[in-house]
């Protein structure tokens, strides 16, 4: 079964949106601006590292561009038995199993991200990476500490992220070496967060979840705060405040997404991260783990998932497999947008279509293949009226 994983705030990085541009996907871009009133392809094309390391940037950045990537895969067919994200990365996986909507999913992560850029402002913080010790042993290191540390995030085996003062961190860091860490590496945030420094952004954001429709996700959710999946939209309202100021149990997350049947990890946005995660967590038990970053990597996906027997599934007949992958080779082409469709002139049934080839209009917008492959037949009609993602051709590739 596979699950879809969502990163979070630090896997972000300049020009990370560029490779989406010309996908129809990046419709999504342009609409997450208008509900913001932020300039988000600015942020995914153009903005330097300093500006994308601003939570109020980073966390909204890192969101569309997870949606863009979850768009581009369920136009594929591609359907996941359970989602997870890593800290903002969880407002992604509620937006992806439908507990909440696209719309609030950007209304609440902008707010998210301005309550914390405040919170942080208002009280200095920073945050470690301590490597090569057990999770008991860094907790152990924070309890010995004078001042304001904690752990906030429980990331893999020998990989667990501390958070409080400047100070605070410098001492816990040398109490974690001499527990035997073999490094300790300073994370370059403007905060600590999924600590108590962070109660005042919980408290506004609590605000804004209050007046968001919370409903029961298509697919279980699993939250960071529990490390276990939770399927009714009641459930969220306090476990989405309770995360900021609560530590992240990612690895238990894993671990419980497997135990869950899960044996294909895909991430979904900047970074790869969460799949480096997923191997040194899940080592030698035989899970398939990839991370989507370009259009390319949608094919690639889709190619690997095709082949006979994959991870955790059972095969049958002539190599089919059961489960939750994708077998077939064709490929939907569908509508960015409302209106009359009219193919183009140029093409026709049977001949080889290239990437970014123009397929017909739908108004006055183009549609263009977001793949390569052989054109086997228009599914709309000239002068019919289409809707947004409606299928109106596909290929074989």
């Amino acid at each position: 079964m596979i699950a879809f994983t969502f990163p979070g705030q630090g896997s972000q990085k300049p020009q990370m949106g560029t490779a989406w541009k010309d996908h129809p996907s990046w419709e999504l871009v342009e609409e997450a601006s208008d509900l913001s009133g932020r300039n988000v392809e600015q942020l995914l094309v153009s903005a330097d590292a300093q500006t994308l390391t601003e939570t109020r940037n980073s966390q909204l950045a890192t969101f569309i561009l997870s949606m863009v990537v979850l768009d581009a895969i369920e136009r594929t067919g591609v359907e996941p038995a359970f989602h997870a994200g890593h800290s903002l990365g969880e407002y992604s996986a509620l937006t992806a199993a439908g507990a909440i909507s696209f719309e609030d999913g950007v209304r609440l992560v902008t707010e998210r991200g301005n309550a914390m850029q405040t919170a942080a402002d208002a009280q200095e913080g920073t945050m470690a990476a301590v490597l090569g010790l057990d999770d008991d042993k860094v907790e152990v290191a924070c309890t010995r500490t004078d001042g304001d540390v904690w752990v906030a995030n429980f990331n893999a085996p020998g990989q667990v992220v501390i958070a409080g003062s400047p100070a605070a961190i410098a001492a816990a860091s040398l109490n974690a070496k001499e527990l035997g860490a073999k490094r300790i590496l300073p994370i370059k945030v403007g905060g600590a967060f999924h600590t108590p420094f962070m109660a005042q952004a919980r408290d506004r954001l609590r605000k804004a979840i209050a007046d968001t429709e919370l409903r029961d996700p298509n697919r279980p959710v699993f939250a960071n705060v529990d490390g276990l999946p939770h399927s009714r939209g009641e459930e969220w309202s306090s476990l989405m405040g309770a995360q900021l100021t609560s530590p992240v149990r990612w690895r238990q997350t894993l671990h419980s997404l497997h135990s869950a049947g899960s044996t294909v990890f895909i991430e979904l946005g900047p970074g790869s991260v969460l799949t480096g995660m997923a191997k040194r967590t899940l080592k030698g038990t035989g899970v398939s783990t990839s991370s989507i970053q370009s259009p390319g990597d949608v094919d690639q996906l889709l190619e690997t998932l095709s082949q006979p027997g994959p991870p955790g599934a059972q095969v049958t007949g002539a190599g089919a497999s059961e489960g939750e992958f994708l077998y077939a080779v064709e490929r939907l082409i569908v509508s960015p947008g409302t209106g009359v469709f009219q193919p183009a002139q140029t093409i026709k049934v049977g001949e080889s279509v290239a990437t970014g080839q123009l397929i017909g209009q739908v108004g006055k917008v183009e549609v263009r293949s977001p793949f390569h492959g052989s054109l086997q037949g228009m599914l709309a009609l000239s002068g019919e009226r289409v809707t947004t993602s409606q299928p109106v051709a596909w290929l074989r590739v």
